[in-house]
């Protein structure tokens, strides 16, 4: 595997587990995180922004915030899913966020 996908695997994870301890604390709540990450991926997926993209593309852009949504919907009291468990539920629910242009 290149080590840069490892690096952002590991990123995600780091920010995943972050965005968990913000709920915990009660800095943050799940709600607002998840409407921080819902607007992120308005805004990859903006026709200025994907204009000229193809599908397989913008799922890239999109995966990550995706995955951190996933992450997000755990219980603040529960353990954050694996790295390679919450990619194959990103993989499962593609056809739902796939946008088909």
């Amino acid at each position: 595997m290149n080590v840069a996908n490892l690096q952002i695997e590991g990123l995600l994870m780091a920010i995943a587990a972050i965005n968990h301890a913000l709920v915990r604390k009660g800095v943050l709540s799940a709600e607002e995180i998840d409407i921080a990450l819902r607007k992120a991926e308005a805004s990859e997926t903006s026709e200025e922004r994907s204009e000229g993209m193809s599908s397989s593309s913008r799922d890239a852009v999109n995966f990550p915030i995706r995955l951190l949504e996933l992450a997000n919907q755990c219980q603040p009291e529960a353990d954050i899913p694996s790295f390679s468990k919450l990619a194959r539920m990103v993989g499962q629910m593609k056809e739902a966020y796939n946008d088909q242009m």
